[in-house]
């Protein structure tokens, strides 16, 4: 065969193939390998990001080469190796008085554990004893600054820190925030400590692998591992701005101000309290939350929140219907303190803050959060909705003080149903009686059992202000203004809360 007859041949055979290719008939599928440096290369470098003016004292997740020191990896080992020096053991002590104080069956006399008299102590009087505790918490400076829990470190009267190499070194606490259960201690050494770096834990979703480090029950440096069971916990029970991530890894008394780790060695929580009654429930206080008071607690030991005067309650479906709300969405204000900042701004009683500054309140819960965030003397764009409408305010943040709440919540009594009430005149006697300040409204005087009224959550003693956002002065008036009506919204006072009720009648 000729060169020319060669040439032919293989011209038509690579034309048939790529015929081929293109009609969908022949798949081709090319590879070639590329080195590190090469795929680095294809998808370009990160570039490190400035440094804020003010930049904080703990190193931050992603910023140097502490990540790159801890690559993903199928075993827990390697990680856990990595972060467990900066990880340590808070053992304090504390001095208490009494007899019993300080055995391990919480003060009682171990033969009478339930209580009772204290034979012993008429022999030997009451005694001080020094009460040892033990908890965990991770360094995050290399200069000596550790975080822990509040309740780790609070009332202790010595204070030491044990690291994983057995060194241990006396602290002092440089701040405590309650609110949080947070708190900052320090200790100093001749050398650099190592130090976690602080993620970010809005990122987090649930079944996102984490491992705890702590000392439950003593046991030194026990790591467990588990994922992100939820998120925004709240409500239960250990402070007023829970938003606790949950967690399956198990977490132990002892385990209480250690830190929840994620698979880039980042700290996310820290761990603070289980639910006794299961096996693997325990929550962690995110670490954005600890990022927003460490500052104040390394500056000024203590935390001064914004405050914003009012007092809120949760949209219930029947409240958004009596209200016009096209969603439950925003916190209800029930009252204006007419000494806050809120009063001055022009917030009224019946808004529906919907957005605060930046962030938009979908749930009740989140305005406490958010406004004590808020330094005092900011100025915040609030946005209500009033009548049904769009209104745009502007509040200057006011500071919270000892006794006082950000924006207390207030939630009504559930099961607003029907009516099945009796009102009489509020006289400034009966007003003096029930410990109210109103010279308005009617006082209920009787709620018939299982009526319309009771299943409202209405009480008797209950004064109420307004019915339908309409001022109500007489027992004619709030006749009234229910006559011909299925269901109504009423303002009542009751002690020292203010809160609105739906109203419905039973159908039928």
């Amino acid at each position: 065969m000729t060169a020319r007859r060669i040439l032919t041949v293989l011209l038509a055979g690579a034309a048939l193939v790529v015929v081929l290719v293109v009609s969908g008939v022949l798949d081709v599928e090319l590879r070639w390998r590329a080195n590190d440096a090469s795929a680095i290369e294809l998808f370009g470098e990160k570039k490190a990001e400035s440094a804020p003016p003010d930049k904080p004292f703990w190193q931050n997740g992603k910023d140097g080469a502490a990540q790159a020191e801890v690559p993903a990896r199928a075993s827990f080992a390697d990680l856990a190796e990595h972060v467990s020096p900066a990880v340590v053991s808070v053992r304090t002590s504390k001095t208490v008085s009494g007899p019993g104080a300080g055995n391990p069956h919480g003060g009682q006399n171990p033969l009478e554990p339930f209580g009772g008299g204290n034979p012993f102590e008429e022999f030997f009087g009451k005694r001080e004893f020094q009460v040892p505790s033990l908890g965990s918490g991770f360094v995050i400076s290399p200069d000596g600054f550790i975080v822990t829990n509040n309740h780790v470190v609070e009332d202790a009267d010595k204070l030491v820190v044990a690291f994983k190499d057995g060194k241990e070194l006396p602290a002092e606490i440089i701040g405590r925030d309650p609110a949080t259960d947070i708190a900052l201690i320090r200790v100093k050494s001749d050398k650099p400590l190592p130090a976690l770096p602080l993620g970010d834990s809005s990122r987090l979703r649930p079944g996102d692998w984490v491992i705890a480090i702590g000392n439950p029950f003593g046991l030194e440096h026990t790591v467990t591992a588990g994922i992100v069971s939820a998120l925004h916990r709240r409500n239960i029970g250990a402070g007023r701005y829970d938003d606790f991530i949950q967690t399956d890894a198990a977490i132990n008394p002892g385990n209480s101000g250690g830190p929840l780790i994620d698979l880039s060695g980042e700290v996310v929580g820290i761990n603070t309290a289980i639910n006794p009654r299961a096996n693997t429930i325990g929550f962690a206080v995110p670490i954005d939350m600890a990022k927003d008071v460490l500052p104040s607690l390394k500056d000024a030991g203590h935390v001064t929140r914004g405050w914003l005067g009012v007092v809120i309650q949760r949209i219930t479906p029947d409240l958004a219907e009596q209200l016009n709300l096209s969603s439950t969405e925003g916190a209800l204000i029930s009252r204006v303190d007419p000494k806050g900042p809120a009063q001055e701004a022009g917030i009224q009683r019946g808004d529906v803050i919907v957005r605060f500054g930046d962030k938009p309140i979908n749930e009740m819960e989140e305005l406490p959060r958010i406004v004590a965030a808020t330094p005092p003397g900011v100025k915040q764009p609030v946005i209500v909705l009033r009548d049904g409408k769009e209104k745009k305010l502007e509040v200057k943040i006011g500071t919270l003080q000892e006794g006082e709440e950000v924006a207390k919540a207030e939630t009504p009594e559930k099961g607003p149903a029907s009516f099945g009430l009796r009102v009489q005149e509020l006289t400034p006697e009966l007003a003096d009686q029930l410990g109210v300040d109103e010279k308005r409204g009617v006082v209920v005087s009787e709620v018939e059992n299982g009526s319309p009224g009771e299943e409202a959550g209405l009480r008797r003693g209950d004064v109420v202000l307004e019915v339908n956002q309409q001022e109500i002065k007489s027992p004619g008036d709030f006749r009234k203004s229910l006559e011909g009506k299925d269901k109504a919204l009423l303002l009542v006072r009751r002690a020292d809360n203010t809160i609105y009720v739906a109203l419905k009648r039973k159908a039928g």
